[in-house]
């Protein structure tokens, strides 16, 4: 059976799977002190990062348009997939509903699931994976869908910022209720609920307190790590994010693992120095 992917670009994707035709990443777009940036292939972290730092306006995200998505379900494969970044954080989610809708209206028996990744970034990336192993292995339609839903479930996303102020700005803090000061620099330990929204698990003096407390709870929340991929994104900190991946696999035993860097909606939310974590 053929099959293709979309992966919102919220969703890293690794040397492979940019190479793999099958797999193909939905551009959001990204503004900041005027300027739009696409988040493909032109997207350039440090030009971006610059730009937000320079800038006192916020920098937000438009998700693609139902129609992208439509596109990417109308090209004649027997599968289709999209895996989107969190419903509860971004409107990329209904919007490749609706894209399904329109392809659908086109030709009900069409094969298409939307995946909510309930997560972003790294998680989503993971999420891919998942579909194309058990693409490879054979699997009917529904069965994978099955299989890749209690992947999704059985995911834990974790993160830790230097900067907030994204998040804080776009509404993405409801759940929080402490105060960050940044004269403290109180750094807070993230994870995602089973829902998708982002919430407060932790919080420690320093980045690298903060850090250390993250692998602890990465440590004490794995489950049969030893068949799992071990996942992290990086926003410009190539260096700590070999540290969290060193620390973790001293723990715990995993089945592979990688780390990437954030493309730019993971970029513009995990600010400069933030470090992302799925297992």
């Amino acid at each position: 059976m053929s099959y293709n992917i979309v992966v919102d670009s919220c969703g890293e994707l690794t040397p492979e799977m940019k190479s793999d035709p099958r797999i193909v990443s939905a551009p959001l777009t990204l503004e900041v002190g005027g300027e739009t940036f696409i988040d493909d292939e032109t997207f350039q972290q440090k030009v971006f990062l610059e730009k937000v730092a320079a800038s006192p306006e916020c920098p937000k995200s438009s998700c693609p348009s139902p129609k992208v998505y439509f596109d990417y379900f109308s090209t004649g494969e027997d599968h289709h997939y999209a895996v989107t970044l969190s419903a509860e954080l971004s409107g990329s989610y209904n919007s490749a509903m609706l894209g399904r809708s329109m392809a659908m209206e086109d030709d009900s028996d069409k094969k298409i699931y939307v995946f909510n990744s309930r997560s972003a970034s790294i998680g989503q990336t993971l999420i891919a994976k998942k579909i194309m192993e058990c693409e490879e292995a054979g699997m009917e339609f529904e069965k994978i869908i099955e299989a890749v839903e209690a992947y999704i479930s059985s995911q834990n996303t974790y993160f830790v910022l230097e900067n907030l102020e994204t998040l804080r700005k776009n509404g993405r803090l409801s759940n929080f209720k402490a105060f960050f000061a940044s004269a403290l620099k109180i750094k807070p330990i993230c994870g995602a609920t089973p829902e998708g929204q982002i919430y407060q698990l932790d919080q420690a003096r320093g980045i690298n307190k903060a850090l250390v407390k993250m692998v602890d709870y990465i440590v004490e929340k794995a489950v049969d790590s030893e068949r799992r991929t071990l996942a992290i994104t990086h926003c410009n900190c190539p260096e700590r994010a070999q540290m969290v991946l060193e620390a973790i696999k001293e723990r715990i035993k995993v089945k592979d693992s990688f780390v990437l860097d954030t493309a730019g909606v993971s970029t513009m939310y995990a600010s400069d120095g933030g470090i992302i974590v799925v297992l």
